[in-house]
């Protein structure tokens, strides 16, 4: 996806993704396009993902331009993140304001999928969130509503993860 291509917001750029580096290039895009929010559904925080230096600049940069940004990540499977330590969470710990950690509550059920929503309209997909093959578009609104209500749902549902706030990595 290219900086020109993706600020146009056009439909029908999507792309398919076959690698980790893919993943993280399309993630990274959507994040430094993003204007207002960013709602990301991931296992372990993914650290080949989030937890990378490019990625975080872009993410700090993202909160600290916009005083009304807001980060919204639903973990899957937050015992992983908290025991490998994550750049991540920590970030979310000092910019707290912005920055919010859930898990999944094992009674709602288990996502196999992982997805990265940005403002309404840019989307990272993966079907299975222990494989790299996805999708990515940078204006597909309707998929990314889609998604994003399911990932309402589930916010809804989860309490903030008070140990991931406490554990400063």
């Amino acid at each position: 996806m290219t900086e020109a291509a993706t600020k146009t917001g056009k439909q029908g750029e999507r792309r398919v993704l076959s690698d980790k580096d893919e993943v993280k290039a399309a993630v990274i895009d959507a994040t430094a396009n993003a204007t207002r929010t960013l709602a990301i559904l991931t296992p372990d925080l993914e650290p080949e993902i989030y937890d990378q230096t490019d990625f975080l600049d872009v993410l700090k940069r993202f909160v600290l331009a916009r005083s009304f940004a807001r980060v919204r990540v639903l973990i899957t499977q937050p015992s992983r993140s908290l025991t490998t330590g994550n750049q991540f969470v920590a970030m979310a710990h000092r910019l707290n304001s912005y920055i919010e950690l859930r898990h999944l509550k094992p009674e709602i059920g288990k996502r196999e999928d992982a997805f990265f929503i940005a403002d309404e309209k840019a989307v990272v997909y993966r079907a299975h969130a222990d494989s790299w093959d996805g999708m990515s578009d940078p204006c597909e609104p309707a998929v990314a509503r889609y998604y994003l209500e399911a990932f309402e749902q589930l916010w809804q549902a989860c309490a903030t993860e008070a140990e991931l706030r406490r554990n400063m990595f």
